[in-house]
């Protein structure tokens, strides 16, 4: 499992949020459990500026729902469909936002 990359959620709520992002860093990888944020459909969620950034994961629109971020098992992560690597920035700017404010 790699930072940024994206994986299917087996949970029940994945009708809405079918996927989990991981934005743990790679640096602590080894830990029994793995810092998530759940990405909704985008007509399912309504997104706040900095705090939802948009995305395109298997030709869906999904809102990164970062006030939801949890660590859980490893075991409670699906397989891997995508990377979003390239939107690095944003992601972590939605993290900075949520924790600092600005």
């Amino acid at each position: 499992m790699a930072q940024f990359d994206v994986h299917r959620n087996p949970n029940l709520s994945a009708d809405v949020r079918p996927y989990l992002l991981d934005v743990q860093s790679d640096l602590i990888e080894r830990l029994p459990t793995h810092v998530v944020v759940p990405l909704a459909l985008a007509g399912q969620f309504t997104a706040a500026q900095h705090l939802n950034p948009i995305f395109e994961v298997e030709g869906r629109r999904v809102v990164m729902s970062t006030a939801e971020i949890a660590g859980i098992p490893l075991g409670a992560i699906g397989e891997k469909v995508a990377s979003l690597e390239a939107q690095r920035s944003e992601i972590i700017a939605a993290i900075d936002f949520l924790i600092t404010g600005i």
